[in-house]
């Protein structure tokens, strides 16, 4: 596939950046498409992004709707057909924003004046439409193969609220229409996996008005939650931690001192309590910092690992909100390790292997990613350069492959983010490992070390699941709801085919029961097709016993198994002893 770079040049595309070209293209030709469609449109950003392409287009008083996206596609497919050359130009400061004024771009006009005045910028040109680009692109319009617009969204001009409020066109690009058919084949499984769908028909959360973006859990769903945060507990105690719970409002000087109220209040929510400015918190690590700084420390109780599963609330954008994937307040599976420098690679290593022996208790495969100093940071160069390395040698020293992401750590440290793969192929950012030379420096934490003197330790910030409450919505589409029994709200499933049956059936309930198996008796006057359906389809019951008269006269259960639909027949001790035992190993 060949491309062309900005100063006019060709060559053969690395096979790595494919789909960044063809996206980045297909999002010019989308705009080219619009503005054919729209005369009054005005451009702002238009970006190929990992998952597609999107752009932000000012339509003064169109308001287009989900309709109007396949018109905007035909003309896409004009465009395409048509095989226009893609050329590329520079112009100086002013000739840019001269041209850009000259076609009525305002937001590009407004983006050049915000460059240095001796800025050679670059553009694109395809028949009527141009744009300013740094590129690269495809060399034709036809050599854009398959593509589909996907969503309709808003977003403020330079992502901010006080600004005007775009309207955000969003769509996928593939090198072929094989790879879009895979895409579509893919979206259709993930919507029927969507967690909020199953979450609804499982019972194990929901969604108000009242509270938008604060999620109400219901007893199924306390199941899961409750059984991840035992396994938790049991996992961080094997590992040394220790737990600890801290408030979760906090005055302004605190935030000011750990460096949020500069660099995050904006997601923060605020009160006034005695006319003074309190936060509720939206990260946990202060309050695990104030537990450190509660009492002095020696050089022989490090490293410290403090673990705190706590409630945070962080500010988002309404329009932002996805079931339990984007919410307003989640519980974090938090730790901080307090710990001497020399010590790094070593409790890095440490939360390499806790956080890889949960993705494997699941099923995932994963992929890290190492993120560097952000532009709004905290802290010296020379700190960033020691923490940035601690963590490339931490990576080294465990042979870790890893993709190096410029400038998206956190605004006080470099992080590594593990990147989950579901089973259908999506990609999740669940698990973190933050190192911090900053929040110990701010709030003058010390140690007494082994000479006498005192020293500053340094922190990791870190989490497995990242939010309980995503991960149960990742969990969710992962497993279809077809969760391990461990996690299933509802474990076994007593189906009595008759009232004949009824007496023995719930017997057998109730000794289940005493056996602390979640169990559930279908009582119903209903046909056992429709219970065995209802319990494998609806309640995703990993066992399900069938109760009829002729295991009434054996003194059996018939026990039906939901991955396979085999039925077999078990001695109610036996099942017991199988299912007690794939349940205390969570198999």
């Amino acid at each position: 596939m060949k491309i062309i770079y900005n100063n006019g040049t060709t060559a053969e595309c690395p096979q790595e950046e494919e789909l960044h070209v063809i996206r980045h293209t297909a999002a010019h030709i989308m705009a080219q498409a619009v503005k054919h469609l729209y005369p009054d449109a005005h451009f702002a950003y238009g970006p190929a992004t990992e998952k597609g392409f999107h752009y932000d287009i000012d339509l003064g008083d169109v308001k287009l709707s989900e309709e109007d996206l396949p018109a905007i596609e035909k003309e896409m497919q004009a465009i395409v057909k048509q095989n226009l050359p893609i050329k590329p130009f520079a112009l100086s400061r002013n000739e840019a924003i001269q041209l850009m004024q000259d076609r009525g771009e305002v937001y590009k006009v407004e983006h050049i004046g915000d460059l240095p005045e001796d800025t050679t910028l670059t553009f694109y040109q395809q028949g009527d439409y141009i744009d300013m680009c740094v590129g690269p692109h495809l060399c034709y319009t036809k050599a854009l193969k398959a593509f589909k617009l996907t969503a309709l969204s808003g977003a403020y001009w330079k992502n901010d609220k006080d600004n005007k409020m775009l309207t955000r066109i969003s769509g996928v690009a593939f090198r072929d229409k094989e790879e879009l058919t895979q895409w579509q084949t893919m979206m259709e499984e993930a919507e029927r996996r969507d967690h909020r769908k199953i979450g609804k028909e499982m019972n194990l959360f929901m969604l108000s008005d009242e509270g938008p973006g604060f999620p109400f859990f219901l007893p199924n769903g306390m199941v899961i939650k409750n059984a991840l945060i035992d396994y938790w507990r049991d996992i961080h105690y094997d590992a040394g931690y220790v737990e600890v719970s801290t408030p979760m409002m906090m005055n302004r000087h605190l935030w000011e001192t750990s460096g949020h109220w500069d660099h995050y209040k904006d997601n923060m929510y605020s009160t006034k309590i005695d006319d003074e400015d309190f936060c509720i918190k939206p990260m946990n690590c202060p309050g695990g910092v104030m537990v450190y700084r509660s009492q002095p420390h020696s050089y022989r109780e490090l490293p410290m690992r403090v673990g705190e599963l706590g409630l945070v609330h962080r500010h988002e954008l309404k329009g932002a909100l996805h079931g339990l994937f984007r919410v307003r307040c989640f519980t974090q599976d938090d730790a901080h390790i307090f710990m001497t420098q020399e010590q790094i690679p070593s409790e890095i290593a440490g939360v390499v292997h806790l956080i890889d022996s949960v993705y494997k208790k699941f099923g995932f495969e994963y992929f890290v990613e190492l993120s560097t100093r952000p532009e709004n940071s905290m802290g010296s160069d020379e700190d960033w350069e020691a923490a940035t390395n601690g963590l490339k040698k931490a990576l080294e020293m465990l042979h870790m492959p890893y993709i190096l992401n410029e400038g998206d750590g956190a605004f006080y440290g470099p992080k590594i983010d593990f990147h989950l793969k579901d089973s259908i192929g999506r990609t999740w950012q669940c698990g973190t490992i933050q190192l911090d030379f900053q929040m110990p420096l701010n709030f003058q934490l010390e140690y007494v070390a082994e000479d006498g003197s005192r020293k500053r330790p340094i922190m990791i910030h870190r989490v497995c699941f990242g939010s309980i409450e995503r991960f149960i919505g990742v969990l969710t589409e992962h497993y279809a709801g077809k969760f391990p029994t461990w996690l299933s709200p509802i474990q076994v499933k007593v189906l009595p085919v008759s009232e004949k049956s009824m007496d023995y059936a719930s017997k057998i309930h109730e000794t289940l029961r005493k056996q602390h198996i979640r169990c559930e008796l279908d009582s119903r006057n209903e046909k056992i097709g429709y219970k065995i359906r209802h319990a494998r389809q609806i309640d995703r019951v990993p066992y399900m016993l069938i109760i009829g008269e002729k295991e009434v006269e054996s003194g059996t259960i018939s026990v039906r198994f939901r991955e396979t639909d085999e039925t077999k027949v078990f001695q109610l001790d036996d099942f017991i002893q199988m299912i007690s035992e794939e349940i205390a190993e969570r198999r």
